[in-house]
């Protein structure tokens, strides 16, 4: 079977602009997670706060389902497919973003309520997820900037260490979700 000739770029933004954007989006991104985290808003009468946590995990189980193919496709050689599913996971990335502000504006932070190994485990699972989900967004930005404008071995490059990290941030924030749901 013959790969697909790469598709064409998309982008033609200057390398020096496209840094700068990225990272003042990473940083701003970061700051209002920070920021809003700290902020606790009412909800609105009848809102079941928590439903934004559940719409998170189905996301980030979504998003992680779209990275597998997205690697799938990209080893089949099926560039088309792959931007699609790619830029697909980056979209419900946006849209989790979204409902992960509004769960914390809402809900505030819910205390884990397990003991013994499976506390250790929450933490280390969540520590780790919180560092990677923070550190990881300007190197997805990058890998797909390369990707959008045609610099094909550069993306590869950069995807090889980019995706299993934003694999990692997907699977673990579900099951953070899974390990924290008694305790709404």
């Amino acid at each position: 079977m013959m790969r697909a000739p790469y598709p064409r770029p998309v982008l033609t933004t200057a390398e020096p602009k496209a840094k700068r954007i990225i990272w003042i989006f990473s940083i701003v991104v970061f700051l209002a997670v920070v920021v809003l985290n700290r902020v606790q808003v009412s909800a609105p009468d009848g809102l079941d706060v928590h439903v934004f946590a559940r719409i998170n995990a189905v996301i980030n189980s979504i998003v992680s389902v779209l990275l597998i193919a997205g690697l799938f496709s990209a080893r089949a050689g099926k560039w088309t497919l792959h931007r699609g599913v790619m830029l697909t996971a980056m979209a419900l990335s946006v849209l989790f973003l979204v409902s992960y502000i509004l769960h914390h504006l809402f809900a505030g932070d819910t205390r884990f309520g397990g003991a013994g190994l499976i506390k250790v485990l929450y933490y280390v699972i969540l520590a780790t997820h919180i560092v990677l989900a923070a550190g990881s967004l300007p190197f997805i930005l990058f890998t797909a900037y390369r990707g959008l404008t045609g610099r094909y071995p550069e993306h590869r490059r950069l995807a090889r260490r980019t995706w299993p990290i934003w694999l990692y941030v997907s699977v673990s924030g579900v099951v953070v979700y899974m390990l924290i749901s008694p305790y709404y």
